[in-house]
Parts: C-alpha cells; structure tokens; sequence
C-alpha cells in the first residue's frame, strides 16, 4: 500500500469497473500467487502452533526437560513461537513487496487512470 496520497483529479472506479479488474488475468494472476504464499504459510503457522500447545497439554515432561540452566524445552519452544511470527511477517513483507505490489499497483494504475473506464464503456456500448 503507498504511503503517497493520491492527486484528487484521479478517476474514481466504478463497481462495473471492479468487477472487470475481478474477472481479469491480471488479478486472477494477483489472486493466484498471493494464495499460494498465505495458504502454505497459514498451515504452517497453525500447525507450529497447535503442535506446541500439544505438547505443553499431552507432553509436560518433554517440555521440562531442561536445556540451559533454569531455562527448559518448554521455554525455548515458547519463545520460537514468536520468532516464527516475526519471520513470517518478515518473509511475507519482502515477498509482498517483491511479488504482490508492482501486480497490484498496475492494476490500481489502471483502475485510477480511466484506461479500465474506458474498456467498459466499449464493452457496453
């Protein structure tokens, strides 16, 4: 998302517009490839999770387990839990960045210009 406020004299998109950018190869393309990175990371995010609060519930002994003085399993395996986050939120930002923002700011560009304005005005015309 840009941080630059937009001139006011940019064309405001209709909803038909809209729904010509929602049927278009370029968004489907857009859709596509934001989905196949959130949809995998999800479950593993997820499945990190749900496997450690397991633990903690069915395995308290395994996550006693001592590692480095008074610090256990438990407590390294909890403090992962929000590395992973930050890894996640950090690897999701460069991919967004590098992958999902010039498809989207093309469209927008698209959207804002007219140039899509003016493909649905011929196509109802």
């Amino acid at each position: 998302m840009s941080a630059t406020p937009l001139p006011a004299d940019r064309h405001k998109p209709q909803a038909a517009e809209y729904r010509y950018v929602q049927n278009s190869a370029q968004f489907q393309e857009l859709r596509s490839t934001f989905r196949s990175f959130a949809i995998p990371m999800t479950v593993a995010g997820l499945v990190w999770y749900i496997a450690f609060v397991l633990f903690a519930t069915f395995a308290p002994d395994l996550m006693a387990t001592p590692v480095l003085g008074n610090i256990n399993l438990g407590i390294v395996l909890g403090l992962l839990q929000f590395v992973t986050t930050f890894a996640i939120t950090w690897v999701y930002i460069n991919f967004a960045n590098k992958k999902l923002e010039p498809m989207q700011a093309e469209l927008r560009e698209a959207l804002e210009s007219g140039e899509i304005a003016e493909i649905v005005a011929k196509k109802e015309a």
